[in-house]
């Protein structure tokens, strides 16, 4: 599938220091009426839940990290999930020793991140779910 999309508005935020940046991206999205876009994060965490999605058994397995991280990469997208933002972001972590965990970035305790998001007209992308892989994936 290839999609074709317009810029629209460009957002500069840092989210709320001890807020969760996925559910802060979420909830920004909605107050705003953004509901396709691509972001990044620079910044830093004070814990992180990431995932693995196993492909044969078609669910995903967590990794908690208790410890403060540095996103050292952060990239995802917005679209509608059910009529709501959902937000989906892969990220690479880094602890003090520089030792790095990435994945999908299922929630992060900020400790100070700064987003770059920019918002793409012309498009509704929504998610469903897809029989084969099953997960939720874009459909127009």
């Amino acid at each position: 599938m290839t999609f074709q999309a317009d810029i629209g508005r460009s957002f500069v935020l840092r989210a709320e220091h001890g807020s969760d940046v996925i559910d802060f991206l979420a909830k920004f999205a909605k107050q705003n009426d953004v509901e396709t876009a691509t972001f990044t994060i620079i910044g830093a965490l004070r814990c992180a839940k990431l995932a693995f999605y196993d492909q044969k058994r078609h669910e995903y397995t967590e990794i908690s990290l208790s410890e403060p991280q540095e996103i050292a990469c952060c990239v995802g997208n917005i679209s509608l999930k059910e009529n709501e933002p959902f937000v989906h972001a892969h990220s690479v972590l880094a602890d003090r020793n520089g030792n790095v965990k990435a994945g999908h970035l299922l929630e992060g305790e900020v400790f100070a991140a700064e987003i770059q998001l920019t918002e793409l007209l012309g498009i509704s992308l929504v998610r469903k779910k897809d029989s084969t892989t099953g997960l939720y994936l874009w459909q127009q």
